[in-house]
């Protein structure tokens, strides 16, 4: 579903992560760990093709990612298709609704009718615990529900594969407990996630394998 072959990242002029290799498999739950500055965010950026990596390539669910250029046409949607991406600071459309957030993209992006898509994202929020947030706006949710209403707008196209960026960054003890039963169900129906985190013990709850940068 996802591997990385001696992949390097760079920023600006400064090679930030360099012979980088690792695989997931459908339903793997990885943990993406290291220093701040290390890379982490970037490897995610680079997986979701938002980014070029330098030099090696990246295999997304048959869509290879190759050094120096981002996808175009229909790789590149079939891409879009195959990653969800949650950011460690949400980026919720501040004027949309929870329940709206969720919706967009698949009408917007993949031209689904608008009932279905507003079933499928009330869906979503119900089974993540916050369907009774649906017409809430971004500043009226707590960061716990906040970060549960961007997972599912990243869940609402339906990709196998799913990135978090510092998930419990805003997450108290509890929610933590809650975030990571909630990965562990998503990995159990088959979907592919990578976690960049800083979190000892939420990795330690909720996944099997790590892969560290060492920023050297």
């Amino acid at each position: 579903m996802l591997e990385l072959q001696d992949v390097a990242i760079r920023r600006g002029d400064r090679l930030i992560v360099e012979g980088l290799g690792f695989s997931a498999t459908r339903g793997e739950l990885v943990a993406l760990m290291g220093a701040s500055g290390a890379g982490k965010t970037s490897v995610l950026r680079a997986i979701a093709g938002l980014d070029p990596i330098a030099a090696g390539e990246i295999h997304v669910n048959g869509v290879r990612l190759a050094a120096g250029r981002l996808p175009r046409g229909s790789h590149a949607r079939k891409l879009h298709r195959s990653v969800g991406i949650v950011f460690q600071f949400h980026h919720l459309f501040a004027h949309m609704t929870a329940l709206e957030n969720v919706w967009l993209a698949p009408v917007h992006a993949l031209k689904q009718p608008r009932a279905g898509a507003e079933r499928r994202a009330r869906t979503l929020l119900e089974a993540l615990g916050v369907g009774g947030r649906a017409g809430a706006l971004p500043h009226e949710l707590s960061g716990g529900e906040a970060q549960r209403v961007a997972i599912a707008r990243a869940l609402a196209v339906e990709p196998p594969v799913l990135l978090m960026d510092e998930p419990t960054a805003s997450l108290d003890p509890a929610r933590r407990s809650d975030l990571a039963a909630t990965l562990r169900d998503l990995a159990a129906e088959g979907r592919t996630i990578v976690i960049a985190t800083h979190d000892v013990e939420f990795v330690r709850a909720c996944t099997r394998r790590t892969v560290t940068l060492d920023g050297s």
